[in-house]
């Protein structure tokens, strides 16, 4: 059988495989598993200690902004181990390149910066 699927017949196999063994496992774990409730098991548990407050509140913007910044200078330096690792290849092309890459995320954090996005009990 020549049918033009057949090289991604090994991946449906994996896929399939891993998808009854996703729905399987969690199910005999739920059927199988030691169920021995507790009143200590049952108490609210944060890193040893007692919570305090409400569970539902509010969290500053401040916290979302300082993690998205986080993301966006993690992703540059994804970017730039590829391109150390191909320097010579690339040339001065490659080399200008990245520099406007750079001055754009350093023109960013300048103003991230003077916005006060970095200071942490504003």
């Amino acid at each position: 059988m020549n049918s033009p699927l057949a090289p991604y017949l090994p991946m449906a196999v994996a896929l399939l495989v891993s998808g009854v063994l996703a729905l399987v496992m969690p199910g005999l774990a739920s059927l199988l598993g030691p169920r021995r409730p507790s009143a200590i098991k049952s108490m609210a548990f944060e890193a040893g200690s007692e919570t305090t407050g409400p569970a539902r509140q509010r969290f500053a913007v401040k916290f979302y902004v300082i993690a998205l910044l986080f993301i966006i200078f993690d992703v540059e330096a994804v970017f730039l181990y590829p391109w150390a690792v191909n320097f010579q290849a690339l040339g001065w092309f490659g080399y200008w390149e990245m520099v406007v890459f750079a001055a754009t995320l350093v023109v960013g954090l300048i103003y991230i910066w003077k916005k006060g996005a970095l200071d942490w009990e504003s």
